[in-house]
Order: C-alpha cells, then structure tokens, then sequence
C-alpha cells in the first residue's frame, strides 16, 4: 500500500530485489520519553513564558534543541547559569539528587523531565544500595545519563565500559553484586559485557526487568533484520546520541555494506551512494521525522524513489508530562474557568 509516497508493509525477510529502493525502518524517531521531553520543555513556555532554562540539552539532537531555542528555551550546563528564581527543566537523562539540591538552594523552579525508564534505574540503583550491593552500571563513560545513575549511590557503583571494562571490575562481595545499564546501549554489545561479567562473577544478580528501554531494543531490532540486505545505512541522529551511534553498529554488525550518521540530508555525500542499489534509512529515538522524510526526499533526487517502509513492532507507550507541569497547567485551567464564569 502506498502512503505518501511510502509503500507500508510489514518486514516478514529478504524481499525481492528491486533496483534504486530505500527499506525504511519502523520503529524509528521519537519514543515516548523523547515526546515526554520535548512537550515540557514546549508547555513550560507556553504556561510560564520565555525564557525557560533547561540543564544540558533536553534531548541529544541538534534540531530539537535549535527548535526551541528559537522559542524561547535557553540551555546551559549547570543550575549555576541559571539566574536565582527561574525556571529550569532537567532533561530526559536525568539528574543526580545533588543537581536536585542545587535547584532548591538556588530557588530555583525545576520541572524534571527526567524520561520515566531512566528513572527506573535510578530506583534500582537506590534499593540495592540500600541493601550494600555492590552495583555495576554498564555504560558510557561521561554519558549524561550514566553520571545521573551514578549519583544515587556514588559509593556502591562503578562503571563497566563495555566488555573491555570487565577486568578493571572488584567487588566486596562475589554474592552481594548486581549489574545495571544505561537504557540506550546495544542489547547485544550489553550481553556480551554480562556473559563476560558472569565468568569472574557466577553469582552477579541481574535488574529485575531490562535497563534497556524499549524503544532502543525495537530500533535496533528493526535495522538488524534490514540491515543485510543494504548496501549503505544512514541512520538520522546527532553524534552525541548513544541510541543514534549504536544504530550504526548495529547495521553494521548485521551485515551492512556500510553504514553513516546524519542530522540532516545535505551531510549524506553521493559517494556513498555511487554503487548502491539498497540503502536503509532508520533514525534515533530523538529525532523528529521530518528529518527522516527530508532525508527520503534527498534520496528520491538521486534515484532512489521506491521506498518501502517495514515494520516489526507498533509502539503505543505514552507518559504523562511531569507533576509539576501538570500541577501548574490545571490550576491555570482552573483560573481560566473561575474567569469565564
């Protein structure tokens, strides 16, 4: 069925050679905490006018933090930058409970649009350092994300890099020892670090569901089983996205002639498209697709105009906006009713 210009369909594997095609992946773009995201920092303007200072970008993608600069949202590093009784949102990969202590001595009004999943570790983190385990938190070092984890329970985590981190790893107590993620890694890249971990550790406890979120797992799910038939990957999304770089590997690994990372369709370069027939378009769970579909259009110019989108999962998780949004946004309505009448 064709949508725009876009055959639907659902991805059931290899389909039959067409010349010039582009598979596009589904799921892609957007999950629900980037929504989530994206619409506090888009509400508190409109509740509380601009500007509204957000801590570190909202979101780990070039167009959406210069969408809403332009509206109004001013991002800086620190809660110092922050003029004392403003407005200030964390972003969706959380914040260390001291950030949090920061805001109110600073008085400032946080909103924290931390995305729920990532605030799932966060808990963990605390239950079992509450209970002295020690925990290893799989991830990237200097991730954003990661520095928010670790601050829960600085004294109980530390940090294993991927699986050449496993042997830098000690603990106090073989049996009393968890491991934790960062949500946006490769699940296959994650197991391998546990596999490894479970060799010097047989008794290492796992999180009591998976750390790494749903809409990460269904991305990369989705480009594995194009990636082999495609010449060339491009996946939309900026360097500083986790999410957009694995997607990457991902094709990679699972047997793409190459693969590349754009914000936008004016970085893709026509040598990569000079011999190839099949090129696969995904994109990270930050990036809006318009992006995508400008990038659609480019390929469509060089050629490339049978597109057929393949789907392996339909996503319908939402999350309502943070409380003190929806605190503030229902006392307005309220005003505005109390005024009318």
């Amino acid at each position: 069925m064709s949508v725009g210009g876009v055959r639907r369909g659902t991805y059931h594997g290899r389909v039959t050679e067409i010349r010039k095609r582009v598979l596009l992946a589904k799921p892609r773009g957007y999950c629900a905490g980037v929504d989530r995201a994206v619409q506090t920092v888009e509400e508190a303007l409109k509740l509380y006018g601009a500007p509204i200072y957000v801590r570190k970008q909202i979101v780990h993608n070039k167009h959406v933090v210069s969408t809403l600069e332009k509206r109004g949202a001013i991002f800086v590093e620190e809660n110092e930058e922050v003029p004392e009784g403003a407005t200030v949102v964390f972003s969706a990969h959380g914040v260390a409970p001291d950030v949090h202590e920061q805001a109110k001595a600073r008085n400032l009004k946080s909103i924290d649009a931390t995305c729920p999943l990532v605030t799932k570790v966060h808990q963990e983190a605390k239950r079992f350092a509450a209970d002295d385990y020690d925990i290893l938190l799989i991830g990237h070092d200097g991730h954003e994300e990661v520095v928010g984890t670790s601050g829960e329970a600085p004294a109980h985590i530390q940090l294993v890099d991927g699986p050449d981190g496993v042997d830098d790893v000690t603990v106090r107590d073989p049996a009393k020892v968890v491991w934790l993620s960062q949500t946006t890694l490769s699940v296959d890249e994650t197991m391998e670090t546990v596999a490894r971990l479970k060799t010097r550790l047989p008794l290492l406890q796992s999180p009591p569901s998976d750390d790494i979120c749903y809409a990460t797992q269904n991305r990369q799910q989705v480009v594995k089983e194009i990636a082999p038939d495609c010449d060339v990957v491009i996946v939309v999304g900026s360097k500083n996205s986790s999410n957009s770089v694995r997607l990457v590997e991902v094709a990679l690994e699972a047997g793409a002639g190459a693969g590349h990372l754009v914000d936008f369709a004016t970085e893709i370069d026509d040598a990569w498209l000079h011999e190839a027939t099949t090129v696969g378009v995904s994109s990270g769970a930050s990036v809006p697709d318009e992006l995508v579909m400008q990038v659609l259009a480019h390929l469509a110019e060089r050629g490339f105009g049978e597109v057929t989108e393949y789907t392996t999962t339909e996503e319908r998780l939402s999350f309502s906006l943070p409380k003190e949004l929806r605190r503030d946004m229902k006392a307005r309505d309220m005003q505005a009713t109390a005024a009318r009448d």
